[in-house]
């Protein structure tokens, strides 16, 4: 099982759609969950704490809430991708909702600090998925965590998460979806996510 995070910046791309096609086509050989990103619906929840000025733990809650609406999006824009929000995905390309259960998990900050990301990554250690792929917006040109974090191409959570369950990842751009079933498990050039 793959789990696959397709970041909230490829909501207004063409490659969003492309992304949701070439992922249905892998899903015939590979089972993959999708992970939401926020979006434009998380940019609301910044925008709307700035003003009114309530915690982060609120904020939080209605981020991830943000993420099911993104999520409820792709699956309309791609009808093969079924929604769930249990632990044990019973479809072949399934679209990930999470639910106020994931509040009540301690190692989870409820914070800016932890975003779809490290969620992708919590829940790709729960389904002890093979490998998580982060489809993002930008070019890296580290492996780094720690460079990752520091330029914030990732959140400042992930490396707590990562080295408690340090599953195969790589950070994927979002331009490169052609060929990417072929080249399952070693996507391109791609090198693994690592601590130092």
């Amino acid at each position: 099982m793959l789990v696959v995070k397709l970041g909230g910046s490829l909501y207004s791309t063409p490659e969003l759609k492309l992304w949701l096609q070439t992922l249905t086509d892998t899903s015939i050989s590979t089972p993959i969950v999708i992970v939401p990103g926020g979006g434009p619906f998380a940019d609301l929840v910044r925008e709307a704490q700035t003003i009114h000025h309530f915690n982060d733990a609120v904020a939080h809650h209605m981020a991830l809430i943000a993420m099911k609406q993104f999520g409820l999006m792709l699956t309309a824009l791609e009808t093969k991708c079924q929604p769930f929000n249990a632990l044990k995905p019973e479809q072949a390309l399934s679209v990930w909702l999470p639910d106020d259960s994931v509040l009540a998990d301690p190692i989870l900050p409820q914070s800016w600090a932890l975003t779809s990301d490290s969620l992708a990554l919590w829940l790709a250690s729960k389904l002890e998925a093979e490998q998580l792929l982060l489809v993002k917006h930008v070019h890296v040109s580290s492996a780094s965590i720690q460079k990752l974090t520091a330029n914030n191409v990732i959140d400042r959570s992930f490396v707590d998460l990562f080295a408690k369950h340090s599953i195969p990842t790589r950070i994927i751009h979002y331009q490169s979806y052609a060929g990417f079933a072929e080249s399952i498990p070693n996507h391109g050039n791609e090198a693994n996510l690592y601590l130092p």
